[in-house]
């Protein structure tokens, strides 16, 4: 690491991500699972070789004991900030932002996890009664088995829009290949879960019109998605995340 151009871009729990020249490199806790970390870069590797616009993956390394991955790092706004400084064209980025949504479902990379899989693990893994469990099971089982490519955490804040206008779409730790309207559920619950109740539906009226898909079908996820969510812990989240998985109860 140079010590010129240090400049931390983020900061978790678990990870740092800084940029290192014309580098980012997102350091891990040394107690992070080093299989997390290898598939993560692998994941991106794979997203890499779709033609995606994509910081390239560079090096996958070891410092003081903590793993980190090394990328390509992207002058720029994100979308979030580019919404945020101009609320008048929140149209127009809410119109780019679906359409970069659309061009991620139009790749396939065969190799990746399946979200089905990982959605049954978490629903397993989650703190609802065994009832629960059940339905949302069978509801994720009769769902269409696609493969497209779902981000898996496709929000404005994972855009970078350059000075020339291009995009290029960031962090695909959580990618999996799948039916893409179980990830537009997962992008309109991000907005709900940060408050934004407006732009939520705005944005996933636009995703049905644009992808010709019906907004009940949609819907027909949240609850498993509200439940893969839970999983997390977060305090602050599970009261409106049971909310959306005991609709459940009522269909």
């Amino acid at each position: 690491m140079s010590d010129t151009n240090y400049e931390i871009l983020a900061q978790r729990s678990d990870k740092v991500i800084y940029k290192d020249g014309d580098t980012v490199v997102k350091m891990f806790d040394s107690n992070f699972s080093k299989a997390e970390v290898l598939n993560e870069a692998l994941n991106q590797a794979r997203i890499e070789e779709t033609g995606l616009n994509v910081p390239k993956l560079l090096e996958v390394g070891v410092v003081d004991g903590k793993w980190s991955i090394r990328l390509e790092y992207i002058p720029g706004k994100t979308l979030a900030q580019l919404m945020e400084e101009n609320p008048d064209k929140i149209d127009e980025y809410l119109d780019l932002f679906v359409d970069i949504q659309k061009e991620i479902f139009s790749k396939q990379a065969p190799l990746l996890n399946k979200i089905k899989d990982k959605f049954n693990r978490k629903i397993s893994a989650s703190r609802f009664d065994a009832t629960t469990r059940y339905e949302l099971h069978t509801r994720l089982d009769s769902m269409k088995d696609h493969k497209k490519i779902c981000h898996g955490d496709f929000t404005p804040s994972n855009i970078i829009i350059t000075p020339d206008g291009d995009y290029y779409i960031l962090d695909w730790s959580h990618v999996t290949q799948g039916n893409a309207a179980a990830d537009a559920a997962r992008t309109y619950m991000v907005f709900c879960l940060k408050g934004m109740d407006e732009l939520a539906d705005r944005y996933l009226h636009l995703f049905c019109k644009k992808t010709d898909t019906a907004l009940q079908y949609v819907q027909r996820w949240m609850p498993i998605v509200a439940c893969t969510q839970s999983v997390k812990g977060k305090p602050e989240e599970q009261e409106f995340l049971e909310r959306w998985v005991n609709v459940v109860e009522y269909e």
